[in-house]
Order: C-alpha cells, then structure tokens, then sequence
C-alpha cells in the first residue's frame, strides 16, 4: 500500500514522461504511477511544480563540503560527503578512494562498510582509484604512493565485503591473471591513469575489465595508428566510460565526438570527480600534503598547474550534457542515473522510476538544477543547490530541451 502520492510535476522514469500521473511512494520505496483521477480521496498527496527524474548516481566523489575522503577516511566523513551532495540530485555515490598507503586503503575499505552497514543514505559502495596506476599518467596522484598490487593487496580488496566496489587500475601495471581474479571476485573493474598501448588494453577487457576511469584524462590517447586507451575505450561495446563534464577537463568538441563514436550505445555515463571544494565556497584544499587552489575560472590545480579533480555537482553536469554536448535531456539523465547504475549492476533498485525500486529521486527545474531530493523516500533539507538552481517553473524534458539555448553556460 502506498503512503505518498507526489503530483503536479511531470516524472521521467528512465524510458518515458509521463504526464498527469503521481509518483506513489511507500516503505522507502516505489510503489508504481497512477493517473491523477484514478487516486482515492483519502490519499495523502504532496504537491511538486518541476521534473520528477531517478536521483543521480555518482561514481567518482572524492569529497564535499570541505571534506575530502582521503583526508578522513572514517563513517563520520562518508556521512558529511553524502549530505553534502543530496542538494544537487546526487542519492546513491561512490565514496572516492585515490592512491595512498595500504593502511589509509584499509581504513577507506572499513569506513564505506561500516557506512552500508548502518545504512548511510547515498553510500552505495567503494572507488578505490589507485595506487596500482602509472607514474606517467598519475594525474594528481601523488607519485611516492604509486605501487603495484601483490597478494596482500589482492587480498585487502577480496575481502572488502562491499558489493559495489569498482577499482580503477592501469592495465601496465595490474596484469590479466589479477584482473580476473579481481572480476571473478565480483569486483568492477576499470582502466585508467595509464600509458597503455591498445593490446594491452585489448587484454585486460578480454578478462572481464568493463570500464574507463573519466576518458581522455590521465590515459594514452587515439592517434594515427596506435589507438591508445583511448581508442579502445570508444572501439570496444561493452566498455562504460565516465566523463567529467566540467568543461575543463575535456573540452566540449571532444565530448561531442565521444557521443557519436562510442560503440554501445548508452556506454558513456557523467561522474563529477568532486572534491571538498564541491558545495563549499572554500578555494583551496590539501591532497597528500599538496595545496589544491580553485582557480577564478573553476579550475582545481595543484601548484604546477595539474588538474586535481572538479567542484563539479551531478545537476550541473547534467546541464552542461544537455547544452554543451547537444545532447537529448532524456540521454543527459540517463547518463547520470540509469547508465551508472548499470554499470555497477545496481539495475536492479537504480536509474528508473519503477514500481519496486529503491524511492531515489531528484526534482529537477528547467535549467536541470536540483530543487529537491529524495533517498529512499525520505526528503533531504532543501538547501543552496549551487549556481545552477534557478526559480521553479515549467520542467517537462521540452522546456528543458527548450530552455538549453538561453541556459548561461556554468
């Protein structure tokens, strides 16, 4: 039996939109959607004005808030990062573990099990990214850290308990006898902060690797005639792929070309890589003893320049999918709910709108900012939800297609 009809606003379930229906909610999760004359009187009703679409599943967060995870790798950060994105759409994430000492791994390991354990609303698992990645490609990665992975290692993270735990390895480093035993496991694995030559690549998907960490970013890239990681991440269908759609990290030319030559379709998924400064008005941050600045032009930057993760939120990159990529409203959620959610074979209570699932949601306006969030049917505080907030409107996916023109770009 349902508790909470939610109506006035048009919903998305992850295929369709449908109009004049209400969302029924009961027992924190989807009850199914009813034409509004076909509601008792009785029924407890809750008025939207917007667009009702599955809450954004997010794959990379490092932190938020001024809370960074590898600063405090402990249940109480988990708690303050998940409450720190629930503004901007954001109800299952990943927790984002970047390379460090076996001992700071471990910690980040316990405290995302103990957060599921308790049922922390948001937490759906683990990223570890790294250290089993490349010195050539490392990014922000601190160099001293990198290593390769030996039994211990394999075995820390076989026995980690969480189902969701995607790990991000280079391919060079992290042979295909590990890989699949790491696969086997049920661990998701994907490829990334690695100089890879294809082959290698090639291998590494061969033994059940299924994605690529933030594509074009710290990997060898497509060139003439050595199709690099790269190449193989758009080449080969059954490879999801992330992208960080803050417009710094790939410009939007390159997203666009991604769009239309991934083999798949629906392979390409939006992550915010966010960091403590996401949600903070705070400029700087310390990652492994190394001031992060946030430029005035939205970059974070180590001191010589290097990239260092986004302040990026999923209802703005949504936004940027939808009028920088070109992309359909319809694709843009889909990429920040359903097709995460797939790829981390969490189908089955994510990404859609359906009677039996999980009662995540996200009230979106017509500039696909994030007015109000829902996880497991309980209501998060409403809050500042960013820049990309405007005044509540008309929201059906037309007027947010039709909006996208006149949108600023963030």
């Amino acid at each position: 039996m349902f508790q909470t009809a939610l109506y006035g606003a048009d919903i998305f379930t992850g295929d369709t939109t449908l109009v004049g229906h209400a969302l029924l909610l009961g027992e924190g999760r989807i009850v199914g959607m009813a034409p509004l004359q076909s509601l008792p009187l009785d029924t407890r009703m809750q008025r939207l004005d917007g667009l009702l679409a599955p809450g954004f599943v997010d794959l990379q967060v490092n932190g938020g808030r001024g809370v960074l995870f590898n600063g405090d790798p402990s249940l109480e950060a988990l708690v303050a990062i998940a409450e720190a994105h629930a503004p901007y759409g954001t109800t299952a994430l990943l927790p984002t573990f970047i390379t460090d000492h076996r001992e700071g791994m471990a910690a980040a390991i316990t405290a995302a099990r103990s957060a599921i354990t308790a049922g922390v609303p948001g937490i759906a698992g683990l990223h570890l990214e790294g250290p089993f990645i490349s010195t050539a490609r490392r990014g922000a990665h601190d160099p001293a850290l990198i290593r390769p992975m030996d039994e211990d290692d394999l075995a820390l993270i076989l026995d980690s308990g969480i189902e969701h735990l995607l790990l991000t390895v280079a391919p060079e480093v992290v042979p295909p006898a590990q890989i699949d035993r790491l696969v086997r496991s049920g661990v998701v694995v994907s490829l990334g902060h690695s100089d890879a030559d294809a082959d290698t690549v090639a291998a590494a998907i061969d033994v059940g690797a299924t994605g690529v960490t933030h594509l074009f970013n710290a990997m060898s890239p497509m060139t003439a005639r050595a199709p690099g990681m790269v190449g193989m991440a758009l080449s080969r269908g059954e490879v999801w792929a992330g992208l960080i759609a803050d417009l710094h990290h790939v410009d939007p030319v390159v997203m666009r070309i991604a769009v239309a030559a991934k083999q798949g379709p629906g392979r390409l998924l939006l992550v915010s890589d966010a960091m403590p400064l996401a949600g903070s008005d705070d400029t700087t941050f310390m990652l492994n003893g190394r001031c992060v600045t946030r430029g005035a032009d939205g970059r974070l930057t180590l001191p010589d320049g290097t990239l260092a993760g986004s302040d990026l939120t999923m209802d703005r990159a949504v936004k940027h999918a939808i009028i920088d990529l070109d992309l359909p409203a319809e694709e843009a959620l889909r990429m920040a709910s359903l097709y995460p959610a797939r790829f981390m074979r969490m189908e089955h209570t994510h990404g859609r709108l359906e009677a039996g699932r999980v009662a995540d949601l996200v009230l979106l306006d017509s500039a696909a900012g994030a007015l109000r969030c829902w996880r497991g049917g309980v209501e998060w505080p409403q809050s500042a939800a960013g820049s990309s907030a405007v005044a509540p409107g008309p929201t059906a996916i037309g007027s947010l297609a039709s909006a996208a023109s006149s949108i600023a770009r963030a």
